[in-house]
């Protein structure tokens, strides 16, 4: 199984060339001031326009204002967007470009039904649930929630590192699988070496 790759929470430049060149297929871009990730529109443009093709960038927010989200996907048309709040169906469309909806998965959740909720998203990824924390919080959930079969795509997230990735994938059996910290130095700062094997173990199981 080809499962692809999202290294999320870049900041800057040498980490976004450096997870290319080990082979990431999407680099996450966090535009959410409470992050200690985040960075502003014009620094992430400036870092989507030196991307090798075939990397594909992608803007998370989390109940941004409109004029955000316009001022971050006018910079390129090459963004994806990855809404991680609690945007509606119709607002995460408006935009009309690919997006990905972010749920925080508990017990308890009927994640078929919620991921239903969504047709129009060309992916959903599952994160952890942990109370008043958006994403981002190094946490594995339960992945026996989530059901053998889905409508749409699934992005795996929360609490992934190299010593775990192989496991995801082989249970899960996700369409990518996506981490922030478990391959960071320190927050926003990317590990040459995590990174690397980060990759590696979910590309070559």
């Amino acid at each position: 199984m080809n499962c692809r790759v999202k290294i999320c929470g870049i900041t800057n430049l040498d980490d976004a060339i450096m997870a290319c060149r080990h082979g990431a297929d999407a680099l996450g871009f966090v535009f959410y001031n409470k992050s200690p990730r985040s960075v502003t529109p014009d620094v992430a443009n400036s870092i989507v326009s030196q991307l090798p093709p075939f990397v594909t960038p992608v803007a998370l927010f989390v109940d941004a204002d409109e004029s955000l989200i316009q001022t971050v996907i006018t910079g390129s048309p090459r963004w994806v967007i990855q809404f991680h709040g609690s945007e509606s169906e119709s607002q995460c469309a408006a935009y009309q470009r690919p997006y990905m909806k972010a749920l925080r998965i508990q017990s308890g959740d009927d994640v078929a039904a919620l991921v239903a909720e969504y047709p129009t998203a060309s992916a959903m990824l599952l994160d952890a649930y942990k109370a008043g924390v958006p994403g981002g919080t190094g946490e594995v959930f339960d992945w026996s929630l989530i059901p053998a079969r889905l409508s749409k795509p699934i992005v795996l997230a929360g609490g992934l590192t190299p010593q775990n990735v192989r496991q995801a994938i082989e249970q899960v059996k996700p369409y990518a699988v996506d981490v922030s910290g478990g391959v960071e130095l320190s927050k926003g700062i990317k590990s040459d070496l995590k990174v690397q094997e980060f990759i590696s173990g979910a590309k070559c199981g």
